[in-house]
Formats: structure tokens, C-alpha cells, sequence
């Protein structure tokens, strides 16, 4: 059986395949080169492994954590 760690990681790695397809099936995807919540620089290492990325990583943990959903 998983511990949580797993989980934990299975469960971030399907958001990331989901924002990956999400993106992907958007028109156009629009390049975001800095924040919409901060407005600081997405780095290019993100914006290449998370195409269509909103968000820089601090910025996207704290927006996943406000809105955090409790399975069961």
C-alpha cells in the first residue's frame, strides 16, 4: 500500500499531466513570461516543462494550497 509520500507525489504528478494536456489543448497557448500573481519571471525551465504556466512555482504551490481539495 502507498504511503503518503507517494500519494502525495502521484498526486502532483497527475496535476502536472493534466495542466500539460489542458495547455496543449488550448489555441494559441499564450507564453507567460512573468507571474500573473507576482509578476516576477517564470523561468525558462518551467515554461518549457509546463507549457502555457501561469504562475512561477512559489506562486503556484500557494495558489494549489488556497485551493487544496480533501479526497476521500
Amino acid at each position: 500500500m502507498p504511503d503518503a509520500t507517494d500519494m502525495a507525489q502521484e498526486k502532483e504528478a497527475d496535476f502536472t499531466r493534466q495542466a500539460i494536456a489542458a495547455a496543449r489543448t488550448r489555441p494559441g497557448i499564450r507564453t507567460y513570461e512573468t507571474c500573473r500573481d507576482c509578476g516576477d519571471p517564470i523561468p525558462l525551465a518551467r515554461r518549457q516543462a509546463v507549457p502555457g504556466c501561469e504562475r512561477c512555482i512559489d506562486c503556484q504551490e500557494e495558489y494549489e494550497r488556497l485551493h487544496k481539495t480533501t479526497g476521500g
